[in-house]
This record gives C-alpha cells, sequence and structure tokens, in this order.
C-alpha cells in the first residue's frame, strides 16, 4: 500500500498548465525517481507534494487522508532542495536542528554544548568535513549540501525523503557516501523520492523510474526495465547523441593564463597554464581546493602567495572589478547565489553588464538594451516568453545561458566554469558543452571545474588534477583514462607531468 497517493493531479498557473493529471504512489521502503528534462514539471510537483503549493484538481494522499484538508500531514514529508538553504551565520549543529522545536532541541532557549553533542553523530553518519561549531557559512558547498541531507533525516516525523538533485554538486566518492544513506533510510522502512539528471546514478539507487514531459507522466517502469536510450527517449521524445566529443580544435594556441605558485584558502603552490582556445578541466575530491583557486584567479578570495599573468600581463590579485574589467570572468556553481539577479527580469540580467553601451548621458536608452539583450538571447538559443520575464521562472539550463550570454557581451579573455550543468537536463547540458567548444573556438580561454568525470572527458582538452590542495596530475585528453584520474584525484599515480 503506498503511504503517498498522488490522485489525478493538475496545476494551473495563468496561461500555463504545470501539471496535467498526474497518478503516482510512492511506497515505503523504495526509492522512487522522477526523471524528466527542465520545466517537465518535477519542481511544481514537488512544491505540491511538500504542501508548499495546493493543486489545482486533484488530490495528495498521505497515509490515506487527504492532505488538502490536514496540512499537518505533510510534516511527514521531508524535502532537500537542490540549492544551498542553509544559515551562513550559523553553526553546523544550529542548522542541523533548525527548527529546534521539530528536532526537540528546545525552542527559543537551548544549551549549545547538548545541542553539539547531538550533532556529532550525524556528522560522522554522512562524513561531513566539520565541526559542529563551525560557522556553515565556512565549510565547503559540497558539505553543506551533506548537512541539508542529514538535516532533513533529524525529523522523526520522517516517513518520505525528497532528494532534489542530492549529488549535483559530489564527486563519485561523495555521491557514493549519499547512496549509503539513502539505503539506510529505505532499510529503516521510509520511502524516497530522488531528483536527478545523472542516468548512472537513477538507474544505481531506483526502485522504479516516472518520466514527466511537459507537465504529463508519460510513463512508470520499474528501474531494471529501461536502458538508457529507452529513458532519453521517453524524457525528450526523441533521440539525443550522447556519445560526441566535444573538445574544441586548436587548442594549442599561445598562453593567455600564467599562474605561479598561487596559494591561498584551501591550496598551496598551484601553477598551471591556459592557453587560447583550449577547455582545461580540473577534477578533484570535495575540498581539493579547485573552487578556492579559481575565486581566488577572480578576486573573490585572497591570495596569500603567488602571481598570475593574462595575455603576458601581470594579474591583480584580490580584485573582482579588475578581473571583470580586464575580461575574467568565473560562473559560480551557485547560480541562484553568486549568477542571476533574483526577482530581476532577463533584459536586466543580461543587460546590466551592457550599461556602456546602451546608455546615453548616464541614462539607459531602452530601445538599445532590448536589442541588444533580443541579440544575446537569440545567440545563445535562451527559451524565455518575453525579455521582461523573471529569470527565476527560467529553467536552470536557461539561466546558465543567460549567464553565460551575458559574460560573453563583455569580451572575455578567460572564462571560468565552476560545476556548469549543475542541475541542468542532458539535452541542455550537450548545449552547454557545445556552446563551450564555440566559444574556446572563437579564442576564449576556458578552465571547467567538474565532479563528473565523463564531462571532463567529452569537453576537456587537458585535465589537471588536484588532491588536498595541491595538484597532483596533468593529462592531454588522449591519455586521461578513468583509472589515472580517479588515482590522481585520490592522491596515487599522477606524477603531474602525464601531459
Amino acid at each position: 500500500m503506498a503511504y503517498l497517493h498522488v490522485d489525478h493531479v493538475s496545476k494551473t498557473y495563468p496561461g500555463v498548465k504545470a501539471l496535467d493529471d498526474i497518478v503516482l504512489e510512492i511506497e515505503m521502503g523504495k526509492v522512487h525517481t522522477l526523471a524528466g528534462e527542465n520545466g517537465a514539471g518535477k519542481s511544481t510537483l514537488v512544491k505540491i507534494l511538500t504542501g508548499t503549493e495546493r493543486p489545482t484538481e486533484g488530490r495528495v494522499m498521505i497515509d490515506d487522508q487527504d492532505a488538502v484538508h490536514h496540512q499537518h500531514l505533510h510534516k511527514s514529508i521531508a524535502y532537500v532542495p537542490q540549492e544551498i538553504n542553509l544559515f551562513g551565520n550559523m553553526t553546523v549543529a544550529e542548522n542541523l536542528f533548525m527548527p529546534f522545536s521539530r528536532s526537540h532541541h528546545g525552542g527559543l532557549l537551548f544549551r549549545r554544548r547538548k545541542l553539539e553533542r547531538a550533532a556529532q553523530p550525524w556528522i560522522e553518519r554522512f562524513k561531513i568535513a566539520a565541526r559542529p561549531g563551525d560557522k556553515v557559512r565556512n565549510i565547503s558547498i559540497s558539505d553543506q549540501q551533506l548537512l541539508q541531507i542529514a538535516r532533513a533525516c533529524t525529523n522523526e516525523s520522517m516517513k518520505i525523503l525528497i532528494l532534489d538533485e542530492p549529488t549535483s554538486s559530489l564527486t563519485e566518492t561523495e555521491v557514493e557516501r549519499v547512496f549509503r544513506v539513502v539505503r539506510d533510510v529505505v532499510a529503516s522502512g521510509c520511502g524516497v523520492v530522488f531528483i536527478s539528471h545523472k542516468f548512472d546514478e537513477m538507474f544505481a539507487i531506483s526502485d522504479t523510474i516516472s518520466v514527466l514531459r511537459n507537465g504529463r507522466l508519460i510513463d512508470t517502469q520499474p528501474a531494471t526495465m529501461l536502458d538508457d536510450r529507452q529513458l532519453i527517449s521517453l524524457m525528450s521524445g526523441q533521440e539525443i547523441k550522447t556519445d560526441a566529443r566535444l573538445q574544441p580544435e586548436g587548442s594549442e594556441g599561445e598562453v593567455i593564463l600564467q599562474v605561479d605558485g598561487l596559494s591561498g584558502k584551501g591550496f598551496e603552490d598551484v601553477s598551471f597554464n591556459l592557453r587560447r582556445g583550449e577547455i582545461l578541466g580540473f577534477a578533484g575530491l570535495v575540498g581539493a581546493g579547485r573552487s578556492e583557486v579559481m575565486q581566488t584567479l577572480f578576486g573573490f578570495l585572497p591570495a596569500r602567495a603567488g602571481s598570475a599573468r593574462v595575455e603576458g600581463r601581470e594579474w591583480r590579485l584580490g580584485d573582482t572589478h579588475h578581473a571583470i574589467r580586464n575580461g575574467l570572468f568565473y560562473l559560480s556553481e551557485e547560480r541562484k547565489y553568486h549568477g542571476i539577479f533574483p526577482g530581476q527580469s532577463v533584459r536586466r540580467n543580461i543587460g546590466m553588464p551592457l550599461f556602456g553601451s546602451t546608455a546615453r548621458g548616464g541614462v539607459i536608452d531602452a530601445r538599445r538594451e532590448r536589442e541588444r539583450v533580443g541579440t544575446i538571447v537569440r545567440d545563445y538559443d535562451i527559451k524565455t516568453p518575453t525579455l521582461n520575464q523573471n529569470i527565476t521562472f527560467l529553467s536552470g539550463g536557461n539561466q546558465q545561458k543567460a549567464i553565460i550570454g551575458r559574460a560573453m557581451a563583455c569580451d572575455p579573455r578567460v572564462l571560468i566554469f565552476d560545476e556548469p550543468t549543475k542541475g541542468i537536463d542532458l539535452r541542455t547540458k550537450m548545449e552547454i558543452y557545445r556552446l563551450m567548444k564555440a566559444l574556446a573556438e572563437r579564442g576564449v580561454g576556458i578552465i571547467l571545474v567538474s565532479s563528473e568525470m565523463d564531462e571532463l572527458r567529452r569537453c576537456a582538452n587537458r585535465i589537471i588534477t588536484m588532491y588536498e590542495g595541491r595538484i597532483s596530475g596533468e593529462f592531454h585528453i588522449e591519455q586521461a583514462s578513468g583509472n589515472a584520474l580517479v588515482g590522481a584525484i585520490h592522491g596515487h599515480g599522477g606524477d603531474g607531468h602525464a601531459a
């Protein structure tokens, strides 16, 4: 008997039918995956399951009761969002048990030492690289993601755990850690709703897979009855070629970025070169220091030692304004916080850096701005009903293309992509890959930081591996076998001179 039953649910917004007659049963003790491209309706369905939205038609039955009329039933549905949703200025322990009333650790008053003692087993279970008293803003993005999952599991009323892209920033090692937790949750008798765009993960963890497309339920099958090709066809309605290699041609140009002995938060003595027209991949485990290196080059984090040169000129570290003005852009993995301007339109998001060319006498020329932004939207195939659409209503892939288009309008020399396909469906991933290749072949130097080995091998001309804050290997793509890369990111087998 299903604990959670979606009974002919539809959801209509002004002018849009987001869900159309969805019927699903989520059973206890099993993992039920929701698959579908961006915009398929997964997010809307999750909002209804968690009680933040009500269906226009149909019912959500939880434990044989209509949850629309018994809102308290939604307390048994624990949800972990794709985007980080933690309190950065509070400690790991405080975030873990928020709200305290739910976790029975006090209301407005609580004993800090008791809270931290209670947090330690959860930190160890999830292998979070932090202490209970650490401020969340000081731990890595990946550890923050694991902390969110741990926080959901502290809900003593939990019967169903919904995980929305829980592994999007994690390497294979961290993914297996999450899967162990998922298996523990299932073994305890709870049900799990798993949302992912990664096929290997779906097949590794799922008992059942339901595919949504354009707001409709296309099919529900046991995971063992599907393969990659069938799943792609169900999700997209067409065949998509997924074995293409997308390294740019002509990647042996002159050195555009030279980094020498750079040290900073989480890394030491990092040196490498980036060539014009090249995609240079960076691989490593959580905490290896990849993102910190890139954020230091961009000026977001301070450098302790070392130097950099761009096109032969000394680079001013610690100054993001200098970086942007001189053509080095960092595209963060956290689009919501460091990429887009939430609440602003597509036009404003793309048009902000174009002020110099769209303004007259210090006032934006609206017609000129629309023309420039419209050209970028067309060139980068950004799907939006109007330029005035709030960017938060676009899919993750279209938000990413808007960020790339905005950066390219500023004539960049170096683009740093940090987990650029996080939370993006397969079809849009392939669009982003082709876009990166085209940008490189136009002469831009591209650095690709990714936790997906397949992504790096598909796109990069060279791959640099990092381990515990230091470079542990460097490989031309022809030499970048799976075993060699895995060994290097674990600190074994990469001599740093394989390229």
